[in-house]
C-alpha cells in the first residue's frame, strides 16, 4: 500500500487478530470467487442478504436497464415507477392490515423509522405519556442509535451505553436457555409472564413493543415458539401498546413462510423488512404501517409530519432490484428449494443434537444452528475465529456467532451442496473437542 492509499477498515473485524480479508472477484449461485480463483460455498447468503443466487441474471438486467433509465430522484415530492410498482408488489404479499409503506436504505433505519412512528404516533393521539420501549433479552435490531438502543446489551452496545436510550427488557423465548428455568415440554410459555406484568403495571406509558419474529439473528440464532409471538401480540392489543416487527432477517421465505409472523397469524401495526428485499443486490429497507398509524400523521396539522428521510429513500435502481426479486418468487420455484433445505435440515440436525460437544440444535425454515458446547459461550468466544479459518480452508463460508454455528444459505443451495456443509460442520466438531 502506498502513502496515498487508504486503508480499508473493514466491520466487526479486529485488526491483528482475524485473519486478513479476501479479496472476491466475481460470484455465481452459491458460490464467491476469490482473486486468486478459489471457490468458496457461501453458506449464510453474504450476511443474509442473498436469495436467490449471486449474480443472478435477471436481478442484474433489471438494474442495468434502471440505470440507463433514471438513477435517482428525491422522493420528497416525487415519485417515480419503480417505487409505485414495487409498493405494489409488496402490497400484495405483505399482511392485509399493512397498507402504507415507507422506504429507507437498510435494516437499522427501517428500525429507526418505525421506533419513530411508534413515538410519534402517541404524540400526535394526544398521548405523549407514552413514551416507553419494551424490547426483548438477545434481541439485535441494528447498529444506528435507535436500532442498538432496544438492541440487548452485547460487545456490540457496550462502548455506546451512555448514549442509548433507556429501554424495558422482558423475557426472550430462548428454550435452550429458559428465562424460567423450564422444560419446553412442560411449558404453557410462561416467559410471556413478564412483559404481562410490565404492561399491565406500566402500559400507560409503554408505546411499542418490538420484537424479532420467531428467530432472533445476531443473539444467536434463537427459535422461538409461534405460541410465544401470538402471546405478544395478544398482550400489546389488550393493553392498547403497538407491536413492531423486525423482519429484517426473517422476511422474504426465510423462515418457511413469505414473512416470519405469518406462521403465528400474527399482524403487527409496524413492520420493518430489508436483506433480502432486493435479493441481495442493492441496500433497500422498508416500514410497513397500519390505517391507525398512517393516519395519525394525516390532517390539516403540519406538525403532525413524519419528518424524516434519507437521500436515497426509494432509490429506483435499488426499486428495480426489488422488484426483479419479487418476480423470481412467481417466475422460479422458491418456495420449493425452500422446503428442500428445510428437509435437509430435519435429516442432518438430530445427529449433531446427540454429539456430546453440541449444546442445542435449532432450525426454523432455511435456517438452522448448532450451539457448541465451550467454557467461554458467546460472542466473543475463542473458538469462533478457529472455526472461521477451519471452514474458509474447507471453502464453506460459515461465520458463527460466537460458539454458534448456523446455516443461512441462498434459496438455490442444492441438497448435495448443504450436505456438503453439515460434513465441514461435522468435521469441525474435533476443534471443539480440543476447546472443552
Amino acid at each position: 500500500m502506498s502513502a496515498s492509499d487508504l486503508h480499508l477498515w473493514h466491520p466487526f473485524t479486529q485488526e491483528g487478530i482475524d485473519p486478513p480479508a479476501l479479496s472476491i472477484r466475481g460470484g455465481k449461485g452459491v458460490f464467491i470467487e476469490t482473486r486468486d480463483g478459489r471457490q468458496i460455498l457461501d453458506a449464510i447468503s453474504s450476511w443474509w442478504v442473498n436469495l436467490h443466487g449471486h449474480s443472478h441474471p435477471a436481478i442484474a438486467e433489471a438494474i442495468a436497464a434502471q440505470a440507463a433509465r433514471l438513477e435517482h430522484v428525491l422522493f420528497a415530492g416525487f415519485s417515480h415507477e419503480p417505487a409505485e410498482e414495487l409498493a405494489a408488489r409488496l402490497g400484495k404479499i405483505v399482511p392485509a392490515p399493512l397498507r402504507h409503506v415507507f422506504f429507507s436504505d437498510d435494516g437499522s433505519t427501517a428500525v429507526e423509522v418505525a421506533l419513530k412512528l411508534a413515538l410519534q404516533y402517541w404524540t400526535n393521539c394526544g398521548r405523549p405519556k407514552k413514551r416507553r420501549i419494551v424490547a426483548l433479552e438477545n434481541a439485535y435490531h441494528g447498529d444506528t442509535m435507535g436500532a442498538m438502543s432496544v438492541s440487548d446489551d452485547s460487545p456490540f452496545t457496550a462502548a455506546f451505553d451512555s448514549l442509548r436510550i433507556p429501554v424495558l427488557r422482558t423475557h426472550s423465548a430462548s428454550c435452550a436457555h429458559c428465562p424460567v428455568g423450564l422444560t419446553r415440554a412442560a411449558c404453557h410459555i410462561e416467559c410471556l409472564d413478564k412483559l404481562e406484568r410490565l404492561l399491565r403495571a406500566q402500559g400507560d406509558e409503554i408505546a411499542v413493543v418490538i420484537v424479532e419474529p420467531l428467530l432472533q439473528g445476531a443473539g444467536g440464532m434463537i427459535v422461538h415458539p409461534e405460541e410465544f409471538l401470538s402471546g405478544v401480540r395478544r398482550l400489546t392489543a389488550a393493553h392498547d401498546v403497538l407491536l413492531i416487527a423486525d423482519e429484517v432477517l426473517t422476511g422474504f421465505g426465510r423462515t418457511g413462510r413469505m414473512f416470519a409472523c405469518e406462521r403465528a397469524a400474527v399482524v403487527p401495526d409496524l413492520m420493518c423488512v430489508a436483506k433480502g428485499l432486493t435479493g441481495g443486490f442493492l441496500p433497500l429497507a422498508a416500514t410497513f404501517a397500519t390505517d391507525r398509524v398512517h393516519d395519525a400523521f394525516t390532517g390539516g396539522d403540519r406538525a403532525r409530519a413524519f419528518f424524516h428521510g434519507h437521500s436515497y429513500t426509494a432509490n429506483p435502481i435499488a426499486c428495480a432490484a426489488a422488484n426483479a426479486s419479487l418476480q423470481i418468487f412467481e417466475s422460479e420455484p422458491v418456495f420449493e428449494r425452500i422446503a428442500a433445505i428445510e428437509k435437509v435440515h430435519a435429516a442432518r440436525l438430530p445427529a449433531f443434537a446427540a454429539h456430546p460437544t453440541v449444546a442445542d440444535t435449532r432450525h426454523i425454515g432455511t435456517v438452522a444452528a448448532i450451539e457448541l458446547k465451550v467454557p467461554d459461550a458467546g460472542y466473543l468466544s475463542s473458538l469462533r475465529p478457529r472455526l472461521y479459518e477451519f471452514f474458509l480452508k474447507r471453502g464453506v463460508l460459515l461465520r458463527p456467532l460466537g460458539n454458534v454455528v448456523y446455516i443461512l444459505p441462498p434459496y438455490v443451495i442444492t441438497p448435495e451442496q448443504l450436505n456438503f456443509v453439515y460434513d465441514a460442520i461435522q468435521d469441525s466438531l474435533a476443534l471443539v473437542s480440543k476447546t472443552a
